[in-house]
């Protein structure tokens, strides 16, 4: 049976990632209900789960004692299934909802202490939304549509409509700026959703399950867009779904919430690899543990009667892109990073992941 190892240097990687991040939270609390305020400051309240909270005092705490940190660049998702939480949470973010208790901190600024009219200028010029509904206006053209934000801001038309085609050509609707939102399919309408968001050049672009009422094909594509996207422009995202393939294709870390909690934090791999508990490892079963593990997950330390002369491969390859190379050769593979030998991988190291039973293979 293979064991599957912690990859270190990847926690490494992150935290030198996550050094100055550009939203950090810590000990977020959204309560709802007559005595709100008094649950995040009450120890006997807060070790309450959510049935008994309710109970005794009327309160649902939608968001409990949340912390993480996005960094700059970073495709952040945060998932859960219905009621637990994520789209309370992104709302907090942006104080659409205002939190009961904790802090928010964006690039180096309170936003729980940030006054209306400094609200309003992070909205309109350092972070942008992408909602499910796509709140068209269905009197606008595509191009007037896009740069709706950008003529609040008081741009020029002229500059506004240079900027506007400039985004949509980037979100693949070129030739469809005059068009009107009904004369669009429900893809292309997201499209110009995200092209809106764009048009400002936000810092962060905040997605509340924006894709969730397409059809999956459709749904697919646009996942594509957002990858293609972000390798373009390397915009610091935010996204918010409840589907794990969704979560897994578009995050580079993955938060999953569970009743207003965090149950796990962490990149795909370390989802699948080492789920935090049975939620978790439930939650990630059915996913082909080949499509998300890399090797550093397989690896193993060489013996002394392990040849050593066999062909290398980085440690970041994915278990199901490196299967072919490693059962064709007549030698374990070497697992190499920086000319360092970190282990090695053999047909029963590949075979436990792509042939083995279903489920945790640690």
């Amino acid at each position: 049976m293979t064991t599957l190892h912690h990859p270190t240097e990847s926690i490494d990687k992150q935290r030198d990632r996550l050094s100055e991040p550009v939203i950090s939270v810590r000990e977020l609390w959204k309560v709802f209900g007559p005595k709100a305020a008094e649950v995040p400051t009450s120890p006997d309240l807060r070790a309450l789960d959510r049935r008994e909270l309710i109970e005794q005092t009327g309160c649902t705490a939608a968001v409990r004692d949340i912390d993480f940190d996005v960094a700059e660049g970073e495709v952040f998702v945060v998932m859960g299934l219905s009621g637990s939480g994520k789209s309370t949470l992104v709302r907090c973010l942006t104080r659409l909802i205002e939190p009961t208790a904790g802090s928010i901190m964006f690039e180096g600024d309170d936003l729980l202490t940030a006054g209306d009219k400094h609200l309003r200028e992070l909205r309109r010029n350092k972070f942008s939304m992408v909602f499910q509904h796509f709140g068209l206006l269905p009197h606008r053209k595509v191009i007037d549509n896009v740069a709706f934000g950008l003529e609040i801001n008081r741009m020029s038309k002229a500059e506004r409509h240079t900027r506007a085609q400039e985004v949509i050509e980037l979100v693949g609707l070129g030739g469809n700026e005059h068009s009107y939102p009904h004369q669009l399919s429900g893809g292309m309408q997201q499209r110009v959703g995200l092209a809106r968001a764009l048009a400002g050049d936000p810092d962060v672009l905040f997605f509340d399950e924006p894709f969730s009422a397409l059809d999956p094909l459709i749904r697919r594509d646009m996942q594509s867009e957002v990858v293609r996207l972000h390798q373009e422009v390397g915009k610091t995202m935010v996204f918010i779904t409840h589907d794990l393939s969704e979560a897994l294709k578009l995050g580079d870390r993955i938060l999953i919430m569970r009743d207003g909690q965090m149950v796990q934090a962490g990149t795909g791999d370390e989802l699948i690899g080492a789920p935090a508990d049975d939620y978790i490892r439930d939650f990630v079963r059915d996913v082909p543990k080949s499509d998300v593990l890399t090797l550093r997950w397989i690896m193993r330390a060489p013996r002394e009667d392990d040849p050593l002369d066999g062909p290398e491969l980085g440690p970041d390859v994915v278990v199901g892109e490196a299967t072919r190379r490693v059962l064709e050769a007549d030698r374990p593979v070497k697992v190499v990073a920086d000319g360092t030998l970190l282990g090695i991988v053999g047909d029963d190291e590949i075979l436990a992941i792509v042939a083995g039973p279903e489920g945790d293979h640690a």
